[in-house]
Parts: C-alpha cells; sequence; structure tokens
C-alpha cells in the first residue's frame, strides 16, 4: 500500500483544504511531520485512518460524527476527507465525507445531510477515473479485502502508537494477551476451547441422563407388572455395581410370569364370544320388526295431516303465480319511481333560485332569465378600465406616502452625518498618537524577550548546577564506598586463593587411588598422602570469593561510571550558568519578566488601536458618501410629487362617473357579478324541472302498458302482487316442503316388508336388548381382562427392550466423555497433563508472539549495538498461567532480565523494534500485502545523539525497495536530519500545512 496525496477539508483543526503530496515527502525514503503541540500533526493521521475505514484510531472514536467537523470551517463549508492511494496494484480514490450540520437554505436554523462516501479508480489505459461505488458497506468492505487488515491492525501496524507499544512492551500476560487477540484474530481458538467444555458437559449429562433412564424404566416395569411380579426390585440407585445385570434378570423373570396370564385370558375371551354372537343374532330381528311396524303408523299419520292442509297450498300455489306475472312489470315501476323522484330535486332547485331573486322575476321563463344575465355580464366588463384606475390611484397615495418618509429619513441622515464630521480630527488625531506608542512598547517587549530567554535559561542551567553538584557529592560518595568494597572483596578472595594454594596438596591426595599412577609424581604408592586440615579452604569456596569480588569491582565501575556523568553534567551547567548565586539570577529573571509583562501589556493595544483607525477612517468616508446621496435625493424628489399630483387628479375624476351610486368600482363590480349568477342559476333550474316533469309523463304511460300485457287492472295492483326475493324464496321452499312430503308418503306405504311387518303381531325389544348386554357384559369384561394382560406383556417387552438399548448406548457415551473431558481440561489449561496451564488461545498467541520477538531482535541489537535480545517467555507467574511472558537478554550481562527495567531511551527503541516486529508478522499474517508507507509517531525525545543515529539508520533501512517511513515527532534535531517535511501550523483560523521536499 503506498499513498499518493491527501485532501483535506473543514477536518480537525483544519478549517480550510489543505493538501498532502505523499509523493513528494517519499521520494527521500524518510520525511518528517512536525509542528507544535495542538497544531494537528496526529489529526493528519486520523484523516489517512478516516478516510480508509470511515472512523478514527483508538480512543477518539469519539470524535465521528458531526464532531469530526472543524470549529474553524465556514459555515456552508462541508467536511470532507479525500486519499489517493496504490494497493494491490489498483490506484484508487476513497472520499469520504460525515454528517453535516448544514444552514438552511430557506430560513434559520440547520439541517443534517447524511454521510457521503465514493470509490474511484485510475483506468490507466483510458487515463480517466472509474465510479465504482457510492455504498458505504460495499467501499469498506473491499478497502478491507484489499488491505488485508482491521483497522485495529492498520492502526497498529501502519500508524505505529510508539505510547501503545511501550505499554505493550511492560504489560501483564493478560494485557498482552488481548492485544494479540485483537491483531491476530485468534477468537476461533477461543471458540473451540468453548465448543470442547460444552461438548463435555453434554457428553456428562447424556451419561447421568442414561443412568437415571435406565432406573426410571426398571421402576416403569415394576408398576406395570403390578401384583404379578414372584420377587421385588431391587432397591438400586445411579452408579451402584451391576445395576443393569439386576434389572434386565428381573425384567426377563416379569415377562415369563406376565405371558402366562395372557393364555389363560385368551380362552376365556373365546367362549364369551360365542354366547355374545347368538344373543346379537336375536336382538336385531327383533328391532327390524318393530322398526318396520313404527314406519308404518308414522306414514299414515303423515298423510293425514297433509290432507288437512290442501287449501293452504292452493292459496300457496296461486299466490306464487300472480307473483311470477308481476314481475314483467317491475321494471316499469322502478323507472316511474326514480322519474317522480327526480321530478322533485328539480322543483326544489327552481323555488330555491326563484327565491333569491327580485319579485319581478318570479313569473320569468328561461329564455328571459338567461337575456337579463348576458346584459349585466356585458355591464361587469366595462368596468375593468375603472378598475385598473382605481388600483392605480391607490400605488399613488402609497408612493406619494413614501416620498414623505424618505424626505423626513433624509433630514435625519444629513443631520447625523454633519454632527459626526465635526468631530473627525479630533479623533483620528487622539486613535494615531495611541498607535505611535503601541509601536514603542512592542520593540521595547521584543527587546526584553531576547533578555528573558538569555536570563532563563540561565537560571535554569544554575539551578541544574546546584542540583548537580550535590548528585555529585552523592555520586563520589557511593563510588568511594563501592570502590572500598571492591579492594576488601579482592583481598578477601587473594586470601581464600592462598589458603587454598597451601592445603592443595590436600586436594589431590583425596584423588588418588591405590595403584594407580600420581598426577604429579607418577608413583603408584602413596605410602603417606596429606590429609585436610580443619579450616581447608576448597575451589568452591575460592570461586564463591572470586563472583562477590567481580560483582562487587561491577557495581565500582557502574558506580565510577556514573559519577563521570554527573561530573560532566555539573561542568556543562557551570559553564552556561557561571558563577553568579541562583538567588540572584531568578530576582534578575524576575525583574525581566515583569518588564516584559508590562510592555506586551502596552504593546497589546496595537492591533486594537489600528482597526479602531481604520474603522474609524471607513466610518468617515461612508458619512461623507451618505451626505451627498442625501442632498442628491431631495433635489430629484420635488419633480417626482408634482408629476404623482397631477395624474392622481385625472384618475379621481374617471372613478367619479364610473362607480355611480355605490361606494367604489370594486362593489359596483360585485354587485353585477352576483345578479349575473343569480339569473343564470335560475335559468338553468327551470329547464331542469321542465325537463324531469316531461320524462315523469312518460314513465306513467310505460307502467300503465306494461300492467295491463300483464293481466292486471291497475299498475297499483301490479305493484300489490310483486314479491321481493325474502317471500319469493319462502313460497318456493313451502311448495317444496308439500310436494316432497306427499311423495314420501307414498312411497313408505307402498313397501311390502313394511306391510307385511304391519300385519305381525307387536314384539318385544326390551327383554332382546337385556339378553344381548347381558352376553356383551361377559365379553367386555374377559375382553378387558386379556387387553390388561398384553398390554403388561407389551409394555414390559417395550421397556425390557429400551433398557437393553439404554445398557448398550451407555458403553460409548462414557468412553466419548472420558475423551472429551481430557481435550477440553487440556485446550482449558486445567488439566494436570498441562504441566503449564496453558490455554489453547494463549499457546496460539505464545507462537505468534515467539514470531513478532524474533522479528524484533533483528532490529533491536542493530538499534542498541548488539547489546539486547527479545525473547518470548512461557514460564508461569507465581500460581497463574504461562504463555505470553516477554523478556530482554542483556549481551553485557548474559542475563534474561524483564522489559519494565528498560531505562526511557531503551524503552523506546524497543518498543519502537517491537511494533516493528510485529507489523511485519501481522503483514504476512493479512496475505503478505505490501505496505510502502509507514507512520511512526513520537517517542524519539528520549534518545542519545549515538541511539538516535541507530535509530534512523533502521527506519532508512526499512524504505528498501522503494518502502517510505514518516516520522512524527517534535525533536528539534530531526529537522536537521530529515530534509522532506511536512509542518503544521496552528493560527486563529485554523491550522495549515507546508510540505518540504528532499529537493527544496
Amino acid at each position: 500500500m503506498r499513498l499518493h496525496r491527501l485532501d483535506i477539508t473543514a477536518f480537525g483543526p483544519f478549517g480550510t483544504t489543505q493538501r498532502v503530496d505523499f509523493d513528494e515527502l517519499s521520494a527521500g525514503g524518510l520525511f518528517l511531520l512536525h509542528g507544535p503541540t495542538g497544531a494537528g500533526k496526529t489529526s493528519v493521521l486520523d484523516a489517512v485512518c478516516y478516510a480508509l475505514y470511515g472512523a478514527v484510531p483508538g480512543a477518539r472514536q469519539s470524535g465521528q460524527g458531526l464532531t469530526l467537523r472543524s470549529d474553524h470551517a465556514a459555515p456552508a463549508t462541508r467536511t470532507e476527507i479525500r486519499l489517493e492511494l496504490t494497493v494491490a496494484g489498483r490506484r484508487l480514490e476513497v472520499t469520504r465525507q460525515p454528517p453535516w450540520a448544514r444552514p438552511k437554505k430557506r430560513g434559520t436554523g440547520t439541517t443534517t445531510e447524511k454521510a457521503q462516501t465514493w470509490l474511484r479508480e485510475y483506468e490507466a489505459s483510458a487515463g480517466s477515473w472509474k465510479d465504482l461505488s457510492r455504498s458505504h458497506q460495499e467501499i469498506g468492505e473491499e478497502i478491507t479485502q484489499l488491505l488485508g487488515m482491521s483497522r485495529e491492525q492498520f492502526c497498529q501496524v501502519v500508524l505505529l502508537p510508539q505510547g501503545d507499544f511501550a505499554r505493550f512492551l511492560r504489560a501483564d500476560a493478560e494485557a498482552r494477551g488481548r492485544l494479540l487477540g485483537r491483531l491476530f484474530d485468534t477468537h476461533r481458538f477461543a471458540e473451540v476451547e468453548k465448543r470442547l467444555t460444552e461438548r463435555r458437559r453434554a457428553a456428562e449429562s447424556e451419561v447421568r441422563d442414561g443412568d437415571a433412564a435406565l432406573l426410571a424404566d426398571a421402576h416403569r416395569m415394576q408398576q406395570a407388572a403390578g401384583d404379578i411380579a414372584e420377587m421385588p426390585l431391587a432397591d438400586l440407585a445411579p452408579g451402584d455395581p451391576g445395576l443393569a445385570e439386576d434389572v434386565l434378570a428381573w425384567a426377563a423373570v416379569a415377562r415369563v410370569t406376565a405371558r402366562e396370564r395372557l393364555a389363560l385370558a385368551h380362552g376365556a375371551v373365546s367362549a364369551a364370544e360365542s354366547a355374545h354372537a347368538a344373543a346379537d343374532l336375536e336382538l336385531d330381528d327383533v328391532r327390524e320388526v318393530a322398526r318396520l311396524q313404527r314406519r308404518f303408523t308414522e306414514a299414515r299419520e303423515r298423510a293425514a295431516r297433509l290432507e288437512e292442509r290442501s287449501d293452504s297450498h292452493h292459496e300457496t300455489q296461486t299466490r306464487m303465480d300472480r307473483g311470477r306475472k308481476a314481475e314483467a312489470v317491475a321494471p316499469a315501476l322502478d323507472l316511474r319511481d326514480e322519474a317522480e323522484a327526480e321530478h322533485r330535486r328539480a322543483t326544489t332547485a327552481e323555488a330555491h333560485a326563484r327565491a333569491a331573486l327580485p319579485a319581478s322575476f318570479a313569473d320569468a321563463g328561461a329564455a328571459g332569465l338567461a337575456a337579463d344575465a348576458r346584459r349585466a355580464a356585458e355591464e361587469l366588463g366595462g368596468l375593468a378600465s375603472a378598475r385598473r384606475a382605481e388600483a392605480r390611484l391607490g400605488e399613488l397615495t402609497e408612493e406619494r406616502a413614501g416620498l414623505d418618509r424618505q424626505e423626513r429619513a433624509d433630514e435625519d441622515v444629513l443631520q447625523d452625518a454633519e454632527s459626526w464630521l465635526a468631530t473627525w480630527e479630533t479623533t483620528r488625531t487622539g486613535l494615531q498618537a495611541r498607535i505611535e506608542t503601541a509601536q514603542e512598547a512592542a520593540g521595547r517587549a521584543e527587546r526584553l524577550a531576547v533578555r528573558c530567554e538569555t536570563a532563563g535559561a540561565r537560571l535554569r542551567a544554575a539551578r541544574g548546577r546546584d542540583q548537580f553538584a550535590k548528585d555529585t557529592d552523592d555520586a563520589q560518595q557511593h563510588a568511594l564506598a563501592s570502590r572500598a568494597h571492591a579492594t576488601d572483596t579482592r583481598a578477601r578472595w587473594l586470601d581464600l586463593k592462598e589458603e587454598r594454594l597451601k592445603g592443595i596438596a590436600a586436594e589431590l591426595a583425596a584423588a588418588l587411588v591405590d595403584g594407580e599412577p600420581c598426577a604429579v609424581c607418577g608413583g603408584t604408592e602413596h605410602p603417606a598422602p596429606a590429609r585436610k586440615i580443619a579450616g581447608h579452604v576448597d575451589r568452591e569456596a575460592e570461586e564463591r570469593a572470586l563472583a562477590v569480588h567481580q560483582q562487587a569491582d561491577e557495581k565500582a565501575t557502574e558506580d565510577e561510571r556514573r559519577l563521570g556523568v554527573v561530573r560532566e553534567a555539573l561542568a556543562a551547567a557551570t559553564a552556561e550558568a557561571g558563577d553568579t548565586p541562583t538567588g540572584r539570577l531568578a530576582e534578575e529573571a524576575a525583574g525581566l519578566e515583569r518588564e516584559h509583562g508590562e510592555a506586551r501589556a502596552a504593546a497589546s493595544g496595537l492591533h486594537a488601536a489600528r482597526e479602531r483607525l481604520a474603522q474609524a477612517e471607513l466610518e468617515h468616508g461612508r458619512r461623507v458618501a451618505a451626505r451627498q446621496q442625501a442632498e442628491l435625493r431631495v433635489a430629484s424628489r420635488v419633480s417626482h410629487r408634482d408629476t404623482l399630483d397631477r395624474e392622481r387628479a385625472v384618475l379621481e375624476r374617471e372613478l367619479t362617473q364610473a362607480r355611480g351610486a355605490a361606494e367604489s368600482v370594486a362593489a359596483r363590480a360585485a354587485q353585477l357579478e352576483r345578479r349575473a349568477a343569480l339569473l343564470t342559476e335560475a335559468a338553468d333550474a327551470v329547464r331542469t324541472a321542465e325537463d324531469a316533469a316531461q320524462r315523469l309523463k312518460d314513465a306513467d304511460a310505460r307502467l300503465a302498458d306494461a300492467a295491463f300485457r300483464a293481466g292486471f287492472s291497475t299498475p297499483q295492483e301490479a305493484a300489490a302482487a310483486l314479491l321481493d326475493d325474502a317471500a319469493h324464496r319462502d313460497l318456493q321452499r313451502r311448495l317444496d316442503a308439500w310436494q316432497s312430503e306427499e311423495a314420501a308418503v307414498r312411497a313408505v306405504l307402498a313397501e311390502a316388508d313394511t306391510t307385511a311387518a304391519a300385519r305381525r303381531p307387536a314384539v318385544d325389544p326390551r327383554a332382546a336388548e337385556q339378553a344381548a348386554e347381558s352376553a356383551a357384559r361377559r365379553l367386555r369384561d374377559a375382553a378387558s381382562a386379556q387387553d390388561a394382560a398384553a398390554r403388561r406383556c407389551a409394555e414390559l417387552d417395550r421397556l425390557s427392550a429400551r433398557a437393553t438399548t439404554s445398557v448398550r448406548r451407555l458403553g460409548p457415551l462414557r468412553e466419548e466423555y472420558d475423551r472429551v473431558a481430557r481435550m477440553a481440561g487440556l485446550a482449558a489449561g486445567t488439566s494436570a497433563e498441562n504441566e503449564r496451564r496453558m490455554r489453547l488461545e494463549s499457546y496460539v498467541l505464545a507462537a505468534r508472539l515467539e514470531q513478532v520477538a524474533a522479528a524484533a531482535t533483528a532490529r533491536l541489537q542493530r538499534m542498541s549495538s548488539g547489546r539486547y535480545t527479545l525473547v518470548h517467555s512461557d514460564d508461569r507467574a507465581g500460581r497463574g498461567r504461562s504463555g505470553l511472558g516477554l523478556h530482554v537478554v542483556d549481551a553485557w550481562t548474559g542475563r534474561e532480565r524483564d522489559t519494565a527495567t528498560l531505562s526511557g531511551g531503551e524503552t523506546f527503541f524497543a518498543s519502537l523494534a517491537l511494533a516493528l516486529g510485529l507489523a511485519d508478522v501481522v503483514t504476512d499474517e493479512a496475505g503478505g500485502v505490501r505496505l510502502d508507507t509507514l507512520f511512526i509517531d513520537e517517542g524519539f525525545g528520549s534518545l542519545d545523539d549515538q541511539t538516535l543515529d541507530e535509530v534512523l539508520d533502521v527506519l532508512d533501512s526499512l524504505r528498501e525497495r522503494d518502502r517510505s517511513v514518516g516520522i512524527v515527532s517534535h525533536v528539534a534535531d530531526l529537522r536537521r536530519r530529515v530534509h522532506a517535511q511536512l509542518e503544521v501550523v496552528k493560527g486563529r483560523t485554523g491550522s495549515v500545512v507546508r510540505q518540504r521536499g528532499v529537493q527544496d
């Protein structure tokens, strides 16, 4: 990924549009981004991140939305970030505009516009840009896929926040794991741990449920067996030895006993079925004879009831026939009712329209009313010219009043201008005097500022001189004490060494073996070997004394080095401060500060005085111009007033003739408009009433003809015979019911079986039913006993089979539970087999941390001149878990120690190496995306000159294969060493950027 160009508008501290040309800055590989605190250096990096991901880094995410907008921007300027870059071989341009509260185009207040995003790609073949998308989601997915990393990874890999990695360097394992987990996305391994734990719980639950289900089936079998069980079920509990064997054995005995009871029940059911079949045959025969006898009797009764209702049936038939004839007259009846209703409405409308007219029009016909309406309209048209004249007269009156108001306003302007101009010379002289006084104070303040700075530097040097003098005394005492202790330990070591040499023969004699040659004389006989005396010094004691001496010597050397450093600092401070006491320098600096403050206070009014004079001169020009313009308007207003008076007299004569007796022309026009409208309405109502009367007459004639043709004497008789839908359905239902009943009665009386049964004596069905019920009861009892025995056998067979299946299933489940529980314990770090109690996710992160430490060491050794090496440690911290420790190996001492023991400068370049190493590993993890542009934010101020050179050499090596690195720092020395610079300058109207390339 390479950045080419960045445009920032109304974003953060930038009130106007600022452009950053990264191609020019990257020409030399390294470039510097500097400026005063609060100018907006970090805002440039925020803009890059916002353009790519639509959000700013880390804790500054709360600055999104409307708060991203610059407070210095003009209300009509919209916040916009445009970034041009090359990634994955494609040249893209991303433009983002956050939500914006812009001023309303109409009225006051603001309205919020939604966020906008554009993505374009440059096509080299066509030499133009091609639009790709305007969707926030699509653009975000495209950028993330091309870069191969999330926003958090981008901020850690490309922007390299040094403060975060200093914390990461000293963090505990838990905090370090959270950061690595976000960067390397290892949540899937945590999900594996969670899934294994869930599987362990599920397997344990299944085994427990299996034991409980087996015991539940055993109790169900005991309930199903009831009183036939020959032996009781043993009192068992989950986990008892032999539980499955006892349950299966008891179930086998219960099944055999139940089958014997089932065979006896089968015989009893067979005998009861034979008796029940004979009783059912007898009952069926008796019931059939009784049914036929009842059927014949009911048919005779229904025939008698039909005969009684014959007259009513004939009357219903007659009414139905007349209703069918009247249906032919129904359309004419409906037409006549509609014509009558229309005639009534037209008559009412005519009466209403005539009531609104004068009495002279009470008997007028439609033609006369229409003629009067046309005459009123013609007279109304003749008043158009008079209307315009009346409107013009109103305009002339208003214009005449306006001239009077202007005349009064011009008089006020002339009077005010004369009054202000009379004091102009005095005002100008006073302001010029204030400016000269403030200018003198400003020059004096500049001279005093130089003296204050010099005095402040000497005061600071004097204070440092006093502190270094004290530190020198302390360091000298420590150095003398350390050197004396080293001398004592050396003497002790030499004494022990001399004592050992004196007794070396005893050590040699201790290794002698009979028959083997001596290491000193070569003899094989050892007649009188030397013996160790009390207080003998051995090799181990000598080596311990030597180690104590070496440690004391190293400490003395370190204390002497510190003493030299403090003495050099004391000499530098004394050279700058001189021999003047610190108190006297403080008094001189305070006096200069007071004088400088007074001069600055006096000079602070220079800008205000200049602006006041400029405003006064502008006001003087405005007053003179206003007086001249007012005099011109007064001269031209006299002739305009005479012209208006002459035109007004002509219009008043014309209007007096046009309005007649009315108050105005408009009132006369309104009278004519109402009269024409009423006459037109009345003429239309008269015509409508005449047409409705003719249609009613025609409808009466057609109705009388239709009634005569249908066989009715009058239309009223036909209307009375007409049936509605409900009456028609009721009559038809009654006729259909009569016909159905008559056919059914004749059919029953014609049946041969029914007639034959009627001739037989009456039968007694009750006695036959009682005999059949007794046989059925005996059969039910036998069948119930058989069903109970069969259900008992089936239930015992089902429960026994299920118990057998449960026993077979529990074996593999228990094995599965043991295997899953072992894997879950290993993954969670709780198993005894996991010696370091390392979780699966921590194990993966530890492998990543080893890669990061190896990549960081390659640069750290170069920055530290080969002294330091970062190593990953999986030691346990107390009783806690292990896996994410980070130590530093000091080549000077050969010891491994905690990273928290590093000094400030060492911490900076160690964290920088760690950040660069992590960037390399995350880049490889993201698919090897090439990062051609990197930023390093702050931290260089803690380095000495030599270390700074080594760090810059490492950073300079990053630009191999056309890679560029941007440094964000306050360090002044970097401005001399790095030629390509981007300076951010802050001001009252917002910050601006100034760019300087390598060739500038």
